[in-house]
């Protein structure tokens, strides 16, 4: 399908007044050849193999930037999931591989490196297990390192002890970055059926199914379909809502399928896939809420909300589908909370709770996202929001995730302050009747009936 002149002049209206952008180019690369059984001899070969094979990606994304007038917003990288580079190695602490991969980011110039990951839905092996142990140091003691743990998928269930671990893994992270916002816990995310190709953190890595070098770009674009909508008029019935969404969602798509073209070209490696994610920013207008407001909701969070939220997430990959035929990652509608202006105002205002926000990911891309809660939330509490939020996923065949930030020294209604992309997050009331038994019982939630498919 070609690109035709009269869809550039109209992309570039939309960037110069919607926010629109290219939220991230990724690049994705294979870092199995780097194992050994000596953590420091894994460091020094990840790292020379990321400088190497991301020399150019900033250069060349930021020609890109320069020749079509579309911000990049962020150039990031994933890796092998680095449980799996390390299964040779001997000792216990993989922080030193973190590390590695902070400081090559630094050197080529990106903004987040993901994969510090484990997948472990259906068991953990010992380097899953060194992994997750070392995530609180090694997220503490990096900038730009993220981290993500799959602990269930449709086919396998759930990995109960794997999702307590994390739940005390959360706490131990904000705990050690106390002094910075507790930010190592928005570093890190617990996956439902992860997938292997996302370009948006803290959740990428380079799948097991991945070419060897792959780029992924992920488009945003809800200051664009928010502008859309509140320019139609207030008695438009609801199919003519969705079908401005999806062509505007047609629109923003076909922009990151030409930056994605040239990237792979320029960089001489693998198109990967086109995230359509409407990914909000705390920018006044670029927000998720917003649009669902401009639908008509109320507030965010209000009645409503979330069959709203379940139109926009179906127009926008309706829409999406026919612009790309590599549409992939996780596309949608995100709904972090820090990181969207109009969800802010919709928790402090009381309209949006945890409670309200499980429900909506049951219809949209991801799930719980950039949420605060207070510092003395319990293990079993948090164990038990990522339980709950892995059974929507697992149940329902889709992706759902879990990025909390315990506040350590923080109580409900006071605030995160993390600046730039991430925004600020209100603390939320957290249910605590979680109990004391259900946390600690262990084993593997069995997989759904509909897991049988063959």
């Amino acid at each position: 399908m070609q690109i035709t002149p009269e869809e550039v002049a109209e992309t570039l209206a939309m960037v110069s007044e919607q926010h629109l952008d290219i939220r991230t180019i990724t690049l994705g690369m294979n870092l199995r050849g780097c194992a050994d059984s000596n953590v420091d001899a894994v460091a020094r070969k990840v790292y020379d193999h990321m400088t190497a094979t991301a020399a150019n990606l900033v250069p060349v994304a930021e020609q890109l930037e320069r020749e079509y007038g579309i911000p990049i917003v962020n150039k990031r990288i994933s890796v092998t999931p680095i449980a799996e580079v390390s299964a040779a190695v001997e000792t216990a602490d993989l922080s030193p591989i973190a590390r590695a991969m902070d400081r090559a980011a630094k050197e080529v110039g990106v903004d987040f490196v993901g994969g510090f990951s484990a997948l472990v839905h259906k068991g953990a092996s010992k380097a899953d297990e060194k992994l997750m142990d070392s995530i609180p140091e090694a997220l503490a003691s990096t900038d730009y390192v993220c981290s993500s743990v799959n602990v269930g998928s449709t086919r396998a269930g759930i990995n109960m002890d794997a999702a307590f671990k994390m739940a005390g893994i959360i706490k131990k992270t904000a705990e050690l970055t106390a002094d910075r916002q507790c930010i190592g816990a928005g570093k890190l995310v617990v996956f439902c059926n992860a997938v292997e190709d996302n370009p948006f953190m803290a959740g990428a890595f380079h799948g097991p199914g991945e070419a060897d070098t792959v780029v992924n770009v992920g488009v945003s674009g809800p200051g664009v379909v928010r502008s859309v909508l509140a320019s139609m008029p207030k008695e438009a019935d609801i199919e003519s809502i969705a079908e401005a969404i999806k062509a505007t969602a047609f629109k923003i798509t076909r922009t990151g399928e030409l930056m994605a073209r040239e990237a792979s070209k320029r960089l001489g490696v693998t198109k990967g896939i086109l995230d359509l994610s409407l990914a909000p920013t705390p920018a006044e207008g670029d927000s998720v809420a917003e649009i669902l407001e401009a639908i008509g909701v109320g507030m965010c969070g209000g009645p409503g909300t979330t069959a709203a939220l379940a139109m926009l997430n179906d127009a926008v990959k309706k829409g999406g589908v026919m612009a790309s035929s590599s549409v992939g990652g996780l596309s949608g509608a995100f709904i972090p909370v820090s990181e969207d202006a109009g969800m802010i105002r919709a928790a402090e205002a009381g309209a949006l709770s945890i409670s309200k926000l499980e429900a909506m990911t049951a219809v949209c891309s991801v799930g719980l996202d950039m949420i605060a809660v207070p510092g003395d939330t319990s293990q079993e509490a948090i164990f038990g929001i990522i339980v709950d939020e892995c059974a929507i996923g697992m149940i329902n065949s889709k992706t759902t995730a879990v990025r909390l930030i315990p506040a350590i020294g923080l109580k409900e209604g006071d605030l995160l302050e993390f600046g730039g992309l991430l925004g600020s997050a209100p603390v939320m009331h957290v249910n605590e009747f979680a109990g004391t038994v259900f946390a600690h019982r262990g084993g593997r939630m069995p997989a759904p009936l509909n897991s049988l498919k063959n």
